[in-house]
């Protein structure tokens, strides 16, 4: 069993990589940049694990790495839409490159992806799909208005996925995330991430969030759900987060 995980060299993509290859399933990773200290953990579980030079960004890219997934691999069974980035722009100072990167990346780079594996998938007649969401589309945080608005569309588009490729035995489920240590989080106010945002008093570790992509992935596990959204978050969309003061927002929007 094969499976590619776009985003997978570091962060929550190298954590569901490594608890996939825990449960033997071979991995490849799609990322703009190698990381080989992550294919050597992979390879060290005993799993074949490759990486292929991707932007998610870029539709030609994804088209040529799912077809060089599939040659190299034989087939492609899951499916791990995971690679994102964000541009932090209040709403009033929000530039046209950021806008389309972001969008390009997180939401059409999802479609694509899906769209050139589900046709594998498809002429098999099984696969499972995971699509990696944010806690973003729940609540709405200052300067991420690109970033909650492509996070808000893949939920639309993983229920029209289930839809569609049901038929087939396919299964397409989302995973949406809270606050875990990656890169995404680091141009946040500092100091302001900790326990006191969350109900469960702290950050989720990796190892939580790879449980639970193998959970919703397997079809012994969680066969009979596709079409669902399983937010891993410790409570956070409960509690969210106060992260700047009246004043603070004033400047945000004002020229200055």
């Amino acid at each position: 069993m094969t499976a590619l995980v776009t985003g997978g060299g570091t962060g929550i993509g190298l954590a569901i990589a490594s608890a996939l290859a825990d449960e033997g399933v071979d991995v490849a990773l799609a990322s703009r940049t190698e990381r080989p200290e992550a294919l050597e953990l992979l390879r060290e579980k005993g799993v074949r694990a490759s990486w292929f030079r991707t932007d998610v960004g870029n539709e030609a890219d994804i088209v040529s790495t799912v077809a060089a997934v599939v040659a190299g691999f034989g087939s492609i069974d899951l499916i791990v839409s995971n690679a994102a980035q964000t541009h932090h722009e209040p709403i009033t100072r929000i530039t046209a490159s950021s806008w389309e990167t972001t969008l390009a990346t997180n939401l059409s780079g999802c479609v694509f992806l899906c769209r050139e594996a589900l046709r594998h998938m498809i002429r098999a007649g099984r696969g499972s799909v995971l699509v990696i969401g944010s806690t973003a589309a729940h609540v709405p945080l200052y300067k991420e208005s690109a970033y909650r608005a492509s996070k808000s569309g893949l939920k639309a588009i993983v229920e029209v996925m289930a839809v569609e490729t049901a038929p087939y035995g396919i299964r397409v489920n989302l995973l949406t995330p809270g606050a875990f240590p990656t890169a995404l989080l680091e141009d946040l106010p500092g100091g302001q991430i900790d326990g006191r945002y969350f109900p469960l008093g702290r950050m989720g570790r990796f190892d939580e969030i790879g449980a639970a992509a193998v959970f919703l992935l397997s079809d012994a596990l969680s066969g009979y759900t596709t079409g669902a959204e399983l937010v891993v978050d410790g409570g956070y969309r409960l509690r969210p987060m106060d992260l700047y003061t009246t004043d603070e927002l004033r400047e945000l929007n004002t020229d200055g």
